[in-house]
C-alpha cells in the first residue's frame, strides 16, 4: 500500500490519481455541454465543474472558467452550516451571492459523495443560466441596486433527496423564469454531471481504498502548496500598487469606479498578500462584487503571474492571502446590495489591477490590462421566434465578440481571450449554431484593424461584428465597460482601442449607443459592436520588425500605423504580394526615435 504521509506519498500514484480526477471533471463538463439547452453553455462553454473534499478544500477543477472556481470553498461551506442532516442522494442548489456563489446567474448544484456511509467529497456543477426571472430579460442589471430587483434566488436549498427532484423547489424556477423548459433542461444537465461525478468518485475509492485516497488528497494539497511557495520564492520582496477605473455608470457611479490593488510579496515566507481594503464602498447598482468574486479574482490575478503548471487547489490557494472589507465594492457586500454583474465589469478591473501590480516590478514580470467585458458582442438577446408558426420565447447571452488579451513578456495577447475573468476559457460562439437555435442573422464578424495595444508584445486586437433579427423585435442588454477607459498598457506599452456599440437604423444610418443600455431592434435594424482590445507590454519600438510585418500581412495592422507607432518601414516584396521589412530605413527610423 502507498505511504500515507504527504511527504512520502508515491509520486507516480499521485500523478495517476490527479489525472483520474481531471478525467472525472472532464466527463462532468462534457455532460453539461452536451445535455444543456442554452447556447451560452453548449456553444460558449460558460460553465465549470469541480471536486472538493467534504470539509471544503478544493481538489481539482481541470479546465474551467477562472472566476467560477477560484473560491469554490465558499459555495459548499454554507451547506454544512445550514444543514445538519446531509445524506447520500441529496443535491443542493444555490445561486445566492450571499451564500458563496459568484452572482445569481451562476446557478450551482452541489452533491455530497459518500463512501462506506461516510461523506468524503463534494462534486459541483456551475452553469451560467441565460435568464433568472429578473424584471428585464437579462442576467446583467447594472442599475439593480438590490437583490430584490435581480430575479429568483435559491439561497442554498436542498433540491433533491434520494436522487429525486423536490417538486416544490423546482416549481419556483418553472414559475419564475421566462423560458422554463430551457432552465429546467440546463438544471438537469447539471444533475447528470454531478451524478456521474458521484459514481466515478465512488468507484475510485472502491478501487484504491479510503485510506489511500485520503492520503492522496493530503499529499496533493501539500504538493500544491510547495509548488506555489517555490514559485513565490523566485519573486522579489516588496509591495506594489496599481489602480484602474471602471467607466462611469449614470445614476450609479457618475465618475466611474477606481479600483486599487496592493500586492505584497514575501518570498522568504512563501506568501503573497492582496489587500483590497482601500477601495470605495458598495455602489447603488449591480456591479458590486460578491465575496466569491472578490476573493477569487485576487487569486486569479496572482495565478496569472505564476507557473501555470502549479495545481490550482487548496494548497496553492493557501499561499495567497486576501484582505477584504465589509461593505466594499470589491469586498464583502452589505446585504441586500446588488451583485448581478459581479463576475464581469468591476471584477475584470480588479483582476487587471492585481496582475498589473506584478508589472510594476519590471520586465519580465506582470501583464498589461486585458480587454474588459460585456459589449453588445456579449449581449443578452431575447425575443419571440415564430418562424415555425408557434411563438417560442428565447433568452440567451451571445458570445460572438470576445475582447483582446493583454501583452505579457514574450507573448502577444490572446485573440479569443474574452476578459480577465475567463482568461481564454470561454469559447467564441459558432455563428452557425447561434443562427440555427435563434432567429438571428450574424451579418459580420472580423478582426478590427489597428486596434491592438501596441507594445514590444502587443495586446490582442478587438473583434467587430453585427447581427439582426429574422423574426420580430429583439431586445439586447449589455454593460459595456471599456467605451471610455480602455485596457491600458504597461512598461511603455500603449492602450488597446475602446469598445463601441452602435445601432444601424432601417434607413442605413448609424447611432452610437450608451455604454449601459437596453436597445430594441425592429426588423431591418442591426446591432454593431466592437470589443475592447488588450493593452501592450513594453515599448512598441522594441517590437521585432518581422512581427510587425506579420501583423500587417494578416490584416491586423496598417502600413501607416506600422510606420508611425512601431517605426517599422514596410514594402512589397518582388512578387508584389508579400510584405517585407525595409531593414535600412527601419534601422534609421529607430535610431532617430532613440
Amino acid at each position: 500500500m502507498a505511504e500515507t504521509t504527504p511527504e512520502r506519498f508515491d509520486p507516480l500514484l499521485m500523478a495517476v490519481l490527479s489525472r483520474r480526477l481531471e478525467a472525472i471533471i472532464r466527463e462532468m463538463s462534457n455532460t453539461v455541454m452536451r445535455a444543456s439547452r442554452s447556447a451560452v453553455i453548449t456553444n460558449a462553454r460558460d460553465m465549470s465543474c469541480g471536486i472538493l473534499t467534504y470539509d471544503h478544500r478544493l481538489i481539482c477543477v481541470e479546465e474551467a472558467m477562472p472566476i467560477h472556481v477560484s473560491a469554490l470553498e465558499l459555495t459548499t461551506r454554507p451547506i454544512t452550516a445550514l444543514f445538519d442532516d446531509v445524506k447520500e442522494g441529496d443535491a443542493f442548489f444555490n445561486n445566492s451571492p450571499y451564500h458563496g456563489v459568484t452572482h445569481h446567474a451562476d446557478m450551482t448544484l452541489c452533491v455530497p459523495v459518500f463512501a462506506d456511509g461516510e461523506p468524503l467529497f463534494w462534486v459541483l456543477s456551475r452553469s451560467h443560466h441565460a435568464d433568472v426571472g429578473a424584471p428585464e430579460p437579462t442576467t446583467y442589471l447594472p442599475y439593480a441596486a438590490t437583490l430584490y430587483q435581480e430575479g429568483v434566488h435559491f439561497p442554498c436549498v436542498r433540491i433533491q433527496e434520494n436522487r429525486e427532484d423536490k417538486a416544490d423547489i423546482v416549481r419556483i424556477g418553472l414559475q419564475k423564469i421566462r423560458a422554463p423548459h430551457v432552465w429546467y433542461g440546463d438544471y438537469r444537465a447539471q444533475v447528470g454531471a454531478c451524478r456521474i461525478g458521484e459514481r466515478r468518485l465512488k468507484a475510485l475509492v472502491a478501487h484504491y481504498g479510503n485510506e489511500t485516497v485520503r492520503a492522496f488528497v493530503d499529499a496533493w494539497m501539500d504538493y500544491g502548496s510547495r509548488r506555489a511557495e517555490a514559485a513565490i520564492r523566485e519573486l522579489p520582496a516588496g509591495t506594489w500598487r496599481y489602480t484602474c477605473s471602471h467607466d462611469p455608470i449614470p445614476g450609479v457611479a457618475e465618475d466611474g469606479i477606481p479600483i486599487t490593488a496592493e500586492v505584497t510579496i514575501e518570498p522568504e515566507d512563501g506568501f503573497i498578500t492582496v489587500d483590497l481594503r482601500d477601495n470605495p464602498d458598495c455602489v447603488p447598482g449591480g456591479v458590486n462584487l460578491s465575496e466569491a468574486c472578490a476573493a477569487g479574482s485576487c487569486r486569479i490575478g496572482v495565478f496569472y503571474n505564476l507557473d501555470p503548471t502549479i495545481p490550482h487547489n487548496e494548497g496553492s490557494a493557501s499561499r495567497i492571502r486576501v484582505k477584504l472589507r465589509d461593505g466594499c465594492v470589491v469586498g464583502r457586500p452589505t446585504f441586500p446590495a446588488g451583485t448581478s454583474v459581479a463576475t464581469t465589469n468591476v471584477n475584470d478591473r480588479l483582476i487587471n489591477a492585481v496582475q498589473c501590480c506584478f508589472a510594476q516590478i519590471g520586465a519580465p514580470h506582470g501583464l498589461a490590462e486585458g480587454g474588459g467585458n460585456m459589449s453588445a458582442g456579449l449581449g443578452v438577446v431575447s425575443g419571440i421566434d415564430d418562424r415555425d408558426g408557434a411563438p417560442v420565447p428565447y433568452v440567451n447571452q451571445f458570445c460572438v465578440g470576445l475582447s483582446g488579451g493583454p501583452g505579457t513578456h514574450g507573448h502577444d495577447g490572446w485573440l479569443t481571450y474574452e476578459a480577465p475573468d475567463g482568461g481564454g476559457v470561454l469559447v467564441i460562439d459558432s455563428i452557425e449554431i447561434d443562427e440555427a437555435q435563434y432567429s438571428i442573422l450574424m451579418e459580420e464578424r472580423r478582426i478590427a484593424m489597428d486596434t491592438m495595444g501596441a507594445g514590444r508584445w502587443n495586446g490582442a486586437p478587438a473583434t467587430q461584428g453585427a447581427y439582426r433579427s429574422l423574426a420580430g423585435p429583439v431586445s439586447v442588454f449589455y454593460c459595456s465597460d471599456g467605451d471610455l477607459n480602455p485596457a491600458q498598457g504597461v512598461l511603455g506599452g500603449a492602450a488597446g482601442a475602446p469598445s463601441l456599440n452602435r445601432k444601424r437604423e432601417a434607413d442605413g444610418s448609424f447611432r452610437t449607443l450608451p455604454s449601459f443600455h437596453e436597445e430594441r431592434l425592429a426588423p431591418g435594424e442591426a446591432m454593431h459592436y466592437r470589443t475592447v482590445a488588450g493593452g501592450g507590454y513594453g515599448e512598441p519600438t522594441a517590437r521585432d520588425p518581422a512581427a510587425v510585418a506579420e501583423d500587417v500581412a494578416r490584416g491586423w495592422l496598417s502600413i501607416e500605423r506600422a510606420l508611425g507607432v512601431y517605426r517599422v518601414a514596410l514594402v512589397r516584396a518582388a512578387n508584389g504580394i508579400d510584405i517585407v521589412v525595409d531593414e535600412e530605413r527601419t534601422r534609421l527610423l529607430r535610431a532617430w526615435e532613440g
